[in-house]
């Protein structure tokens, strides 16, 4: 071969590659993913930046660009991240935030650039925004309710509450003032605290006061220990409950055996040894278990690393159903046919729920994906009544 013609077979293969290249680029999903890394609820958000750095270079086999920022739980740096996300990055969906606070302020931004938003905590969708906005973990109506009906077993008939003065707070009152209503069950004393206060002795004395047969906390993470440990310092023997937003080794490790006896509803993948064999998620969980563990080490995995593996799940689905429409990643067209494959009805085992998202339904799960755990031992255990 003579050596113009080498010359000539090179330049070809390198212009295949480089068009390759553009058109691989030009297909590229790119995807924003906000959470809470740092700050007072970091041990919530932690997981979910862990879980991103095992995500598969693919959604829906095309490539994919996951571009993870973190908002510290402040609504602003989430709203800023929003922002960057639809104006600079051109993602074609938004993740997040890990915080109901953070997640609830980013609604406007995804709305009015009519980007799908799946938020990773639990949030009130309001009907005005609802097109473009999704929910992954368990709202809490479905996970309170768990709670409500222990309750309701073990024939309490009083109930206090305290919770966060925010939007996760509200939340949780909202669900558990109604339904402990709708169970006979009377709440006698309700109070709030923040994130960052180091004491809630005030709080707990009002609380006890009352004598409530149990007390909910309707908290996350590591500051759900201050309110559970000032109660129970107090004398307070009755059962005391929590919010799936607590269900982390940091609460356990921060709490110890003060914290024993804690009950809280979750995902099965908490529990993922004593689910049957016949359950779906079973297999996806103990999966994913593997994945995260091969990457971080051995020990518990948290709910909230599984949220974040459902939401590549569910957005590896429809990445796969949106492609069939023609449309190219990084246009309104693309973004449009994947909020369309979102709420397409199609069912989707994760390692939380199996999830069936829809046009009147945004939050996409059923009884399936909820258990009700006890901190025991120094691990959340399948609670057996």
């Amino acid at each position: 071969m003579t050596p113009v013609r080498q010359l000539a077979l090179k330049l070809s293969a390198l212009a295949i590659a480089a068009g390759m290249s553009a058109t691989a680029l030009a297909q590229e999903i790119r995807i924003g993913l906000t959470g809470t890394f740092t700050g007072p609820n970091a041990s919530v958000g932690i997981p979910y930046r862990n879980t991103a750095e095992i995500y598969p270079p693919t959604l829906g086999g095309m490539p994919a660009r996951w571009i993870v920022l973190d908002d510290g739980g402040d609504p602003t740096a989430g709203i800023k991240n929003a922002r960057r996300f639809v104006d600079e990055d051109k993602v074609d969906a938004i993740v997040g935030s890990t915080s109901t606070p953070v997640a609830t302020a980013m609604f406007d931004i995804a709305s009015e650039a009519r980007t799908l938003q799946i938020a990773m905590a639990p949030v009130a969708i309001p009907a005005g925004k609802a097109a473009w906005l999704f929910n992954i973990p368990q709202p809490v109506p479905l996970m309170v309710s768990a709670i409500v009906e222990d309750m309701k077993r073990r024939g309490i008939k009083t109930a206090a509450y305290i919770g966060y003065a925010d939007g996760w707070g509200d939340l949780n009152w909202n669900g558990f003032s109604k339904l402990a209503a709708d169970a006979g069950i009377k709440v006698v004393a309700a109070e709030r605290f923040n994130r960052t206060d180091t004491s809630v002795t005030g709080q707990a004395l009002k609380l006890f006061s009352a004598s409530p047969g149990a007390v909910f906390v309707g908290a996350s993470g590591t500051p759900a220990v201050l309110p559970h440990v000032s109660i129970k310092d107090l004398g307070f023997k009755g059962p005391i409950y929590h919010t799936h937003g607590a269900v982390a080794g940091a609460f356990i490790q921060s709490g110890g055996k003060a914290v024993e006896g804690a009950l809280m509803p979750t995902g099965p993948m908490v529990v993922t040894p004593d689910l049957p064999e016949s359950n779906p998620i079973r297999k996806v969980s103990t999966d994913f278990i593997a994945r995260y563990q091969a990457k971080w080490g051995p020990g518990a995995v948290t709910p909230f690393a599984g949220y974040a593996w459902d939401a590549y799940l569910l957005l590896d689905a429809a990445v796969a159903s949106a492609a069939k429409s023609g449309a190219k990643p990084g246009t309104p067209q693309f973004r449009a046919a994947l909020r369309d494959a979102m709420i397409a009805g199609n069912e989707v085992v994760g390692t939380n729920a199996v999830y069936k998202h829809t046009d009147a339904d945004r939050y996409g799960v059923d009884d399936r994906g909820r258990v009700l755990v006890e901190v025991k031992g120094g691990a959340f255990r399948l609670y057996k009544p």
